[in-house]
């Protein structure tokens, strides 16, 4: 058996894809399948019943909410990580703190970002973001700021935070509509061409234009609160 000896990679194009993965797989570890984000409370009250409305769903979350106000916010956030100004980023934070539509949705921001920035000591590069005692963060900015210190490309950092999201929102219907495994399959190809719109929308979007008005959202969140059987904090 040969024995090889193992260089270290210094390609940049492969240890921003590697990174890119790595903060979008599932296996990191920040709670997101604990969460439904509204849509168990909508399948509670039949207002989404099978793989059509389900798509339609998430599809609006994501590019009538998202799009337009979280994720321009979330690119501030990325832009002031990697150019090292932290009171730029601290701003965009509490933005994106403020703008949950419920108490569940703003704790779940909250957690999910406290157990994001417990990560950030492991990153060599990171350093910086861990040293930011002061900052309770929201999830996106600290998903943000990650993905810009370790040097992932501003699309594919995005595009990846997106895709993961997602696929947390199909797990959720296929848990709860509850869809079969194709079928989540099937939407998660639907929406490919939607996270890259909801790329353009974010990008042509400034944070002074950022908003949205997701009634529906609002909602099924606040009904979520107290809903009595519920498999997601959320």
């Amino acid at each position: 058996m040969n024995n090889f000896p193992l260089q270290p990679m210094h390609d940049p194009k492969l240890n921003s894809l590697l990174s890119a993965l790595h903060l979008a797989s599932p296996a990191l570890p920040v709670g997101g399948f604990a969460y439904s984000q509204g849509l168990e409370q909508a399948i509670e009250d039949r207002w989404v019943t099978n793989m059509e409305q389900a798509y339609i769903w998430i599809r609006d979350g994501l590019l009538l909410n998202l799009a337009r106000q979280e994720l321009p916010w979330w690119l501030h956030c990325y832009e002031a990580a990697s150019q090292q100004q932290w009171d730029a980023l601290r701003e965009g934070n509490q933005q994106l703190s403020a703008m949950r539509e419920t108490a569940e949705l703003r704790l779940e921001s909250l957690q999910m970002g406290y157990s994001m920035a417990k990560l950030f000591a492991q990153w060599p590069s990171a350093q910086a973001l861990a040293a930011l005692q002061d900052v309770t963060w929201s999830y996106p900015a600290a998903y943000a700021a990650l993905a810009a210190c370790t040097s992932v490309e501003k699309e594919t950092a995005l595009v990846a935070y997106l895709w993961s999201w997602v696929e947390n929102q199909v797990l959720a219907a296929i848990k709860t509509v509850p869809l079969g495994q194709i079928e989540g399959q099937q939407l998660l190809h639907r929406l490919k061409e939607d996270i890259v719109a909801a790329c353009v929308v974010a990008q042509a979007t400034s944070t002074a234009e950022a908003g949205s008005a997701p009634v529906g959202l609002a909602l099924a969140s606040a009904r979520h609160e107290t809903q009595y059987s519920r498999l997601f904090r959320s």
